[in-house]
């Protein structure tokens, strides 16, 4: 029976390059985002990852696009404070406009927020969509506890199950119980639609699919996010694992420890120190920004 969760601790950890294709890869740092280490860990509005389009459009507050991307942008945040999910098709209608003015978007909480909480991370997320991507025909952002995604072609209801962001723990070889409970999780997880939680023993977690799919679509976002989860984290005693249009998390008991383990290639790349990485991709006309996260520690007595 899904039920709601407290909000879990954050993985512990640092930019993460992941393997989509790419045309282009650029390395940088962004003090806008280093601050996060002073953060709480519950924050839902800590950064986790962003895109942007390649094709810029011209500053100019005169233009259809920048009318309808403002129009777009206020409803988000209007349209927060009384749903958890929306999307929008922003067009004047008239014969003039060119189609490049029109913008197709959406925005979604995490299932189990009530509508305050949905609205402040909504907020975040729009005030930061800007900065990360200035000028851009598309943009997603990806908050811990919120996303909102803008594009001038509509994307809405199109299945994509492309790798956008993952962090994955310490390994637990060996531990043959806590493969089961983490197998008994992810099934049980798979079978919920739009947002679920579930709970086996010492291991917890959700799953949450982006509300433009539909169940039948949902259900092979979430397939493949299963098979991702255990061919990317392996053994990971905790992960985060963000496909296009679904995500999950799972943890054993107690907070995230992402200690190094030499043993895994999924933390050798990993580092506390390294900022941010910009994928700019060919997938969905989007680049992928991987920022450095806030680490957080098992709090002591």
């Amino acid at each position: 029976m899904p039920r709601t969760l407290p909000p879990p601790p954050l993985l512990s950890t640092t930019a993460t390059i992941i393997s989509i294709p790419a045309s282009l890869f650029i390395l940088l740092s962004s003090p806008l985002f280093l601050h996060r280490h002073a953060q709480p860990c519950h924050a839902y509005n800590v950064f986790i990852y962003g895109g942007c389009s390649q094709e810029k459009y011209q500053p100019d507050p005169n233009s259809p696009f920048v009318f309808n991307l403002n129009t777009f942008l206020a409803s988000v945040v209007s349209s927060s404070s009384q749903a958890l999910y929306n999307s929008f098709v922003i067009d004047n209608g008239t014969a003039s406009v060119s189609p490049d003015s029109a913008v197709y978007g959406l925005y979604q909480c995490r299932g189990d927020f009530k509508v305050p909480d949905c609205t402040s991370c909504i907020q975040s997320a729009v005030s930061q969509i800007g900065l990360v991507c200035p000028y851009s025909y598309g943009a997603a952002v990806q908050l811990e506890g919120c996303y909102v995604r803008f594009e001038h072609l509509n994307f809405i209801g199109q299945l994509d199950t492309s790798v956008r962001f993952r962090r994955c723990s310490k390994s637990m070889e060996n531990n043959i119980e806590f493969f089961k409970r983490r197998d008994d999780v992810l099934a049980d997880l798979q079978a919920g639609n739009r947002f679920r939680v579930s709970s086996s023993g010492s291991v917890e977690g959700f799953a949450q699919c982006v509300g433009d799919l539909t169940p039948a679509d949902c259900s092979t976002c979430l397939s493949e996010l299963e098979g991702q989860l255990k061919a990317q984290c392996g053994a990971a005693a905790a992960a985060d694992l963000y496909l296009a249009q679904c995500y999950c998390r799972y943890w054993a008991s107690g907070y995230y420890d992402f200690s190094d383990d030499s043993s895994s290639n999924n933390n050798k790349e990993d580092r506390v120190g390294k900022a941010v990485a910009i994928i700019v991709g060919s997938v969905a006309g989007l680049a992928v920004l991987v920022i450095a996260l806030s680490v957080c520690r098992k709090a002591t007595a």
